[in-house]
């Protein structure tokens, strides 16, 4: 196992809904391929009183304190969760928990994928097989890229070694407080450790080590405490 890339390394738990899903596993893309069933399951225990069960959707709650704007495009299972916004033209495909506070902009779409408390994907955003930490945040135009050009396996790359997902969709792991600049592109099994920013118009292929600024490929820094 590689501590670094490992869940407790990335995420604070206790900062999303979907906490349940990790339990087990070792690495956090192996939650993937189990966010629907996971959803159906958590949405039929969740309270009436704090979470409606859209009618007319499938497998679809929403919590009473979330603002969700009339245009955007909701297909289940999904879980938006207390506080959240969905903005105009939202697009959630399916597969999706957006956690308390989250943000959810203007022709995001999401799809299979776990957005913790208070993160943001505000503007023009795509975000497919992917989970995003506590305050993490991407840019205007930033997306997770989830399927490789050749159709094969993805394949999570560090400087020690090359771990194999046996994954074909999956796009990116967003430690809590990442920061993604705008127009960045996280090539699939992209990993951003906690603290870590982007800097805008990137792509960015493997894994950023926590409390970094990733430049360009193969220009790394590491932040330095105030």
């Amino acid at each position: 196992m590689n501590e670094l890339i490992s869940i407790a390394k990335l995420f604070d738990l206790s900062q999303t809904i979907a906490a349940p899903i990790f339990d087990g596993l070792t690495y956090p893309w192996e939650a993937l391929p189990d966010i629907s069933d996971f959803i159906i399951r958590l949405g039929k225990t969740l309270p009436a009183d704090q979470y409606e069960q859209v009618k007319d959707a499938e497998n679809v709650w929403i919590a009473r304190s979330a603002t969700v704007a009339p245009s955007a495009c909701l297909k289940g299972p999904l879980i938006i969760c207390h506080g959240a916004e969905i903005r105009h033209c939202a697009f959630i495909r399916g597969s999706a928990i957006v956690g308390e506070k989250a943000v959810v902009g203007n022709s995001t779409e999401l799809k299979n994928c776990i957005i913790f408390n208070c993160a943001q994907v505000p503007h023009y955003n795509y975000i497919g097989d992917s989970i995003l930490g506590y305050k993490a945040h991407l840019g205007a135009g930033a997306i997770t890229s989830n399927l490789k050009s050749d159709r094969s396996l993805v394949t999570v790359t560090t400087r020690e070694e090359r771990i194999e997902t046996d994954l074909k969709k999956f796009g990116a792991i967003i430690g809590d407080y990442a920061e993604v600049g705008c127009n960045s592109v996280l090539n699939p099994g992209t990993i951003i450790g906690r603290n870590s920013t982007v800097y805008p118009l990137s792509m960015v292929r493997g894994y950023v080590p926590p409390d970094s600024i990733y430049k360009t490929a193969g220009e790394l820094v590491i932040k330095q405490p105030y």
